[in-house]
């Protein structure tokens, strides 16, 4: 049984996407299964697109926390502000351990 990868993203501009999509790449042609997940955003929608410009999000579900436990590994794939987590990715993760 191959084993199960999960990697979980913030991308506001997509640039985190697309390198997940080359590690999602690298990791299917070793046999991995691989899913690409994607944190809830709690910006507020005219935010994201009237002043930050943002595209819209990737087609990619939400992580849960099944799918923390399902997989052998989790790759995670963040931007970062000043040296630290950003606050959207942050909260995401913290919310998880607290259900």
């Amino acid at each position: 049984m191959a084993p199960k990868v999960n990697i979980i993203i913030y991308s506001l501009y997509h640039h985190i996407y697309t390198l997940a999509k080359s590690v999602e790449a690298g990791l299917k042609e070793a046999g991995v299964e691989v899913k690409i997940l994607q944190v809830a955003e709690t910006l507020p929608e005219d935010l994201l697109k009237n002043v930050l410009h943002a595209p819209e999000r990737p087609d990619v579900p939400i992580a849960t926390i099944a799918d923390l436990e399902e997989a052998d590994g989790v790759i995670f794939g963040l931007p970062t502000r000043f040296g630290q987590v950003i606050d959207r990715f942050r909260l995401s993760f913290d919310f998880t351990f607290y259900r």
